[in-house]
């Protein structure tokens, strides 16, 4: 069965555009609510958002691909490459990689595509790595570039890419396409996910194809919005990570890719109202912290913004006396009175009793 650059109208994508207006104007309408929001947010806690969402989309795009980063050493990272105070943690060269090229994606959104920029992300990525063959330039090993699951003797080859001596040739179109602004591909969302299946389809690196896909799909957006999105597309992928790859492997047989397209736009949607929720909740905590904060002690003070740094899950299943204490460090009589007294003020809302105990911050998060 011949992959989708193996058909002669390679490249050629064809859609139903009646099926994805809706979505269009969905997508539009959404982005105006979201710059909206954000004039409702002062200078600081907008870049205290800025953080929040560029280290989530960090750690959720390295997480899509199997590597667990520390959520405290990327928010670190970020801060430090936008000139903000940042602790002193220590960062891990994965960490700071794909923390510049957030940073990179943010700051030069608007610019062209080119191949340099591409190498640029690719070396960001895989600083660290030792084991491949080409860093900061495309793929040239002669073995196949395959997509496989299952065991060593009995693998399932989910899909194949052009060999790596086409891949030069596939990447000069693929840029002009990028960067052609025609009407054929007006629509954000629709050239958006077109960028991601396309270049997943050229697969033009030894690794990392997917972190930079997912980020071209983002530089689409802001190109089109004049402005960076800063929407969570990795944390909704990630959340459903099979339906991710089952749809990318779905359309890298044919050329008509409206189903494809339906998936991205949908996600692109989902990202949107968790870029939202994030919005309303930093409107909360500046609220939270205007009622609660003269009244806290310096620990309470301490663990409600450690709570804070969670985003909106908070602690999973909610802060214990034993959290209290590790955080502060004091102890378990003291705990016990911190915690009541944060209840009293309506500052905490407790669930559960004895070893069951949990308490959550009490906020007013709109729908």
């Amino acid at each position: 069965m011949a992959w989708n650059w193996q058909l002669r109208s390679w490249s050629h994508f064809e859609f139903t555009p009646e099926v994805l207006l809706p979505y269009e104007k969905t997508f539009l309408q959404k982005a105006g609510m979201l710059y909206g929001s954000m004039k409702h947010i002062s200078n600081e806690n907008q870049d205290e958002l800025k953080i929040m969402l560029l280290s989530d989309e960090a750690f959720q795009t390295s997480k899509i691909e199997g590597e667990l980063l520390d959520r405290d050493s990327l928010q670190s990272s970020i801060r430090k490459h936008f000139d903000l105070q940042a602790d002193k943690s220590k960062v891990s060269l994965a960490e700071d990689g794909v923390s510049k090229m957030m940073i990179d994606l943010y700051r030069n959104y608007s610019s062209p595509l080119t191949h340099e920029q591409l190498f640029l992300w690719h070396e960001m990525l895989m600083n660290e790595r030792r084991d491949l063959q080409d860093i900061g330039s495309y793929r040239t090993h002669k073995d196949p570039m395959q997509i496989v699951s299952g065991s060593m003797g009995r693998p399932i080859v989910h899909f194949e890419a052009p060999p790596s001596s086409a891949v030069k040739k596939e990447m000069d179109k693929y840029i002009s396409w990028f960067n052609d602004t025609g009407d054929k591909y007006s629509d954000s969302l629709v050239k958006s996910g077109i960028a991601h299946l396309y270049f997943e389809s050229i697969h033009p690196f030894e690794d990392g194809n997917g972190r930079i896909g997912r980020a071209l799909s983002e530089k689409v957006l802001s190109q089109y919005l004049e402005r960076p999105t800063l929407i969570a597309l990795s944390h909704v992928i990630e959340n459903n990570k099979k339906l991710y790859y089952s749809s990318l492997h779905l359309n890298s047989k044919e050329i008509e890719i409206t189903g494809w397209l339906e998936y991205f736009c949908e996600t692109i949607l989902q990202a949107q109202d968790y870029t939202q929720r994030m919005i309303d909740f930093t409107i909360s905590k500046t609220k939270y912290f205007q009622e609660f904060d003269e009244k806290f002690n310096e620990r309470q003070r301490k663990v409600v913004n450690r709570i804070f740094r969670e985003g909106i899950e908070g602690f999973k299943g909610g802060l214990s006396a034993d959290n209290y204490i590790k955080i502060t460090g004091t102890t378990a009589s003291t705990a016990t009175r911190d915690l009541k007294k944060m209840v009293d003020l309506g500052a905490f809302i407790k669930t559960g009793e004895r070893k069951s105990t949990r308490y959550q911050l009490n906020l007013i998060l709109d729908n």
